[in-house]
């Protein structure tokens, strides 16, 4: 903050003590249901479609917009003491979500999910909560539209939001070819893949931020090749990892487009946790083994996709993502003075490879500090864990039933309950 005071001739507001740390633009974490902190830990060691239909939509189905703001602020600590200083989120309730972030300090693009089962309303509201929440937060809020993905949102909502998208300015963040389970279910449904819907409905005509893509097929390179510049895609691998999908986003060939690829945890019931660090290390690994090639992914690529792609992903590459003269003090402190990270021989794999996300010691956005010495000053972690605890038994009895959806072995859609 000192150096960047001086730079434009200003006092400092504040002086940090950043001997012996590195100061790195915050990273972004482009694709997470931030409530799903809630759920962290309730569905291990199943497939997708049981995933889903059995413990996920079922707990959903009875969240209060009580619980999901607890859910959120407990993910606005966790993503702060990782040294996240902006999100794109996607879930229900969404106003409960935008009040938490304004009182974390947090920056974020905020959509809120919506099926095609809950009929013309479910589009209404993501676009009515868009519109209220665009700018709040002294514009540390943006908002998207968010259908959830093309096997529960059908071709004709798709469309529409296509222009409802052109008709006001705002970008859309949704799932698609999530897996190549999805891809098969498509093709045989439709006789196009998940991208080819996109590219049909219109989607790849707006700023469309597109989460996982591990099931882009070569078929699907020209359609993305034509929407480069619009188009983004979000990647999480520790989840492809979890639920043994048999391939990784393509992170090579969408390069090749043109095409940014930030890093994202989804959310922490499917990642357990909302650590981008993590993520990042993953990337790097994933992609090695899923290219056959040692040189491919470097640490140096890993840190641009976890913050200059990112932040061209969630539609801020000329805010956020780098630390420069006009840009957002979106900032964070990392120590490398401990065992695990010594000594350094190249800083980049240092901070891919070898530092944590406990090694963050301070994270600022817009100038505010949000934690200092990895103390919080924000979100009261105690208070909120109290709350949910008292909450969390309602929320998992089985024994009421409901489910806000069915998956499916598929990738059908459905609505059982809600």
């Amino acid at each position: 903050m000192t150096g960047a005071a001086a730079a434009a001739g200003l006092p400092a507001a504040e002086r940090i003590d950043a001997r012996g740390q590195v100061a790195l633009p915050g990273l972004i974490n482009c694709h997470t249901h931030s409530p799903m902190t809630l759920l962290r830990g309730l569905a291990e060691d199943v497939p997708i479609e049981e995933w889903f239909d059995d413990h996920v939509w079922v707990v959903e189905s009875r969240l209060t917009d009580r619980d999901v703001e607890l859910g959120a602020r407990l993910a606005c600590a966790e993503m702060i003491r990782a040294g996240v200083t902006c999100f794109a989120d996607h879930y229900f309730a969404m106003d409960a979500v935008a009040s938490a972030v304004a009182e974390s300090g947090l920056r974020a693009q905020l959509g809120q999910a919506y099926f095609s089962s809950q009929g013309p309303e479910g589009r209404e509201r993501s676009l009515d909560f868009a519109l209220r929440h665009r700018g709040a937060a002294g514009g540390r809020i943006t908002t998207a539209l968010a259908p959830h993905a093309p096997y529960t949102v059908d071709e004709a909502d798709l469309a529409a939001t296509a222009r409802l998208a052109h008709e006001h300015g705002l970008p859309v963040h949704l799932h698609a070819a999530e897996n190549r389970d999805q891809t098969e279910a498509s093709l045989a449904r439709h006789g196009r893949t998940p991208v080819e819907v996109l590219e049909r409905t219109g989607l790849l005509g707006t700023d469309l931020l597109l989460a996982h893509g591990t099931g882009i097929l070569e078929r699907d390179l020209p359609a993305l090749a034509r929407a480069s510049g619009r188009v983004s895609v979000a990647s999480s691998p520790r989840g492809y990892l979890r639920f043994a999908w048999p391939a990784t986003t393509p992170v090579r060939a969408l390069r090749d487009l043109g095409i940014p690829v930030g890093l994202a945890t989804d959310g922490a019931a499917s990642n357990g946790s909302l650590d981008v660090w993590e993520s990042m290390a993953l990337l790097a690994l994933v992609q090695k083994q899923a290219e056959g090639d040692p040189r491919w992914l470097t640490s140096r690529q890993a840190l641009h996709h976890a913050t200059v792609q990112s932040a061209r992903a969630v539609g801020l590459g000329d805010e956020i993502g780098g630390i420069a003269p006009g840009r957002r003090a979106d900032i964070v402190l990392v120590d490398l003075s401990g065992p695990h990270t010594a000594p350094v021989h190249d800083l980049a794999a240092t901070l891919v490879h070898s530092a944590r996300s406990a090694d963050v010691r301070t994270t600022i956005v817009n100038g505010r500090v949000l934690m200092r010495d990895r103390s919080l000053l924000t979100v009261d972690v105690p208070s909120v864990a109290a709350e949910l605890r008292e909450r969390l038994p309602a929320l998992t009895d089985r024994s009421r039933g409901g489910r806000v959806q069915t998956y499916g072995k598929d990738g059908g859609r459905g609505r059982d309950g809600a």
